[in-house]
């Protein structure tokens, strides 16, 4: 199980989870951040600063919420629209810097 962010971060990007993190595993599109699962050690540190509350366990994601757990898994696995390749597992939110794009899902998503 690892830590998923969800709809209330759509639009808000407030870099305090990102700030946060002690291994740079939290990721910025667009419109939100993204957790990258593969690299999340479940410390939870990122889920009390977060000032909209949009950091859960993934079981705990409120119904109605459950795509976002893919979304965060796609934004690593898949090309984002304009990218030829998956950010994969780039070990460092930092050295990447902000991504820009978002999964198509949340650039459609409406809150």
């Amino acid at each position: 199980m690892t830590f998923v962010i969800g709809a209330a971060c759509v639009d808000v990007l407030d870099r305090a989870c990102v700030d946060e993190c002690p291994i740079d595993c939290i990721f910025e599109g667009n419109r939100m951040a993204y957790i990258q699962p593969d690299e999340c050690i479940d410390c939870g540190a990122c889920e009390p600063v977060c000032p909209v509350e949009a950091i859960y366990y993934e079981d705990d994601l409120p119904a109605g919420q459950e795509q976002f757990i893919a979304e965060n898994a796609r934004f690593f696995a898949e090309p984002l629209p304009g990218r030829a390749t998956a950010l994969g597992q780039p070990g460092s939110a930092a050295s990447v810097g902000v991504v820009g794009v978002d999964t198509e899902y949340v650039q459609r998503y409406q809150p």
